[in-house]
């Protein structure tokens, strides 16, 4: 099991670590990780890693057995022993602009409120589909309001809820074709806004800004029609 750091300060850049095990394609697992690993949407942090005077460049991070995150070379080189103790530095840069992008996307379903069928996060822009009829008709009036939910500079938090609570509240299920993992002890939850009355509310297990207003600026890219019920919104940083 890999101590998810990530998960409790997607802030956190760099930390000591000891090598738990390498896995037979050359991935290197750590009792402890600030790696985000591939998933929900969300690409796996790059990096590097030091030990011993070494430097070895990592290029992604993925899931592995259990609760494993399981960081990928970037070039084929030595790698460090099992029980080595090393440092994991994340490329900041990168990880941030998908932290400021994820929550852009949460915001854009609460703007678009229609079910979620699939999404991707990049570090410049990101879409997401929608099981809706037709493209929104304003989309200048769509652009604002996003606008306007970052200007709120509204707080970005993270709860936990049990498998049985989130089977009583299903409304907080966004997404159609990925559903959270139940029967598998707590859920995370990320809010936006005050806990009393939230601007949104929804399982992720991905990095978050604290602040709505990190995000900076957002501009409303192409609007792709991807099925007869099923429309792509692409959605940019501006800086």
């Amino acid at each position: 099991m890999t101590n998810a750091l990530f998960r409790e300060d997607a802030y956190s850049r760099e930390t000591p670590a000891r090598v738990t095990r390498i896995t037979p394609e050359g991935g290197i697992v750590c009792d402890r990780s600030v790696f985000y690993p591939t998933g929900g949407g969300q690409p796996g942090d790059s990096g590097r890693i030091t030990w011993d005077g070494r430097t070895l460049p990592i290029a992604t991070a993925v899931k592995g057995e259990g609760e494993e995150v399981v960081l990928v070379p970037a070039e084929p080189s030595a790698l460090p022993p099992e029980g080595a103790h090393l440092v994991q530095e994340i490329d900041w840069d990168r990880r941030y602009r998908h932290m400021r992008m994820h929550t852009a996307l949460h915001l854009l379903s609460v703007a678009v409120p229609y079910g979620v069928t699939g999404g991707q996060i990049g570090a410049g822009k990101g879409r997401l589909d929608f099981d809706m009829p037709e493209a929104p008709e304003d989309r200048e009036a769509l652009e604002a309001l996003l606008n306007d939910y970052v200007a709120r500079d509204a707080r970005v938090e993270a709860d936990w809820i049990s498998g049985a609570e989130l089977e009583a509240r299903p409304e907080l299920v966004k997404t159609m074709s990925v559903q959270p993992p139940r029967g598998a002890g707590q859920i995370r939850l990320v809010r936006i806004g005050a806990p009393e009355e939230p601007l949104d509310l929804q399982p992720c297990g991905g990095t978050h800004v604290a602040r709505t207003g990190e995000i900076g600026a957002l501009r409303l890219g192409k609007i792709e029609k991807k099925g007869r019920m099923n429309r792509r919104l692409y959605l940019h940083l501006e800086e």
